[in-house]
């Protein structure tokens, strides 16, 4: 099968995508596995389709938040709070309700939450071990 444009650019810069599970911060119980999820450090935010967020109950708190796309595209978006797991790694980060037509990417906000890191050569998350402190 041929591959979409999408996916041969992927190839070249080394992204990848993965797994992962959104939940509403207030009420556990609901939340919602993501399958294919671009793994992108160039965006500070994570993004999840709105459709995903409005079902589990994730909150807008912040409206109309200005993004510069990769493309220098300007658009506004609403941005809530969710927890973020990858495996048995868990973070507390901003989520971005994504419209139609945008891509569902894990942030490097969240990663940095996380604690993972990009193991670029195998296309991986990989745990990033000690935290720094002061």
């Amino acid at each position: 099968m041929a591959k979409t444009l999408l996916e041969m650019n992927t190839d070249l810069m080394g992204t990848f995508y993965t797994s992962c599970s959104i939940e509403n911060i207030a009420d556990r119980g609901r939340s919602a596995e993501i399958e294919s999820v671009l793994v992108d450090t160039g965006s500070e935010y994570t993004w999840m389709p709105k459709t995903i967020l409005e079902k589990i109950g994730v909150n807008r708190e912040k409206k109309d938040i200005s993004f510069v796309m990769a493309n220098s595209q300007e658009l506004t978006r609403n941005v809530g709070f969710a927890i973020i797991r990858v495996d048995q790694f868990f973070t507390i980060d901003e989520v971005v309700f994504a419209e139609e037509g945008d891509l569902a990417l894990l942030g490097a906000r969240s990663l940095e939450g996380l604690n993972l890191r990009v193991d670029a050569r195998m296309k991986r998350l990989v745990a990033g071990g000690p935290v720094l402190a002061a």
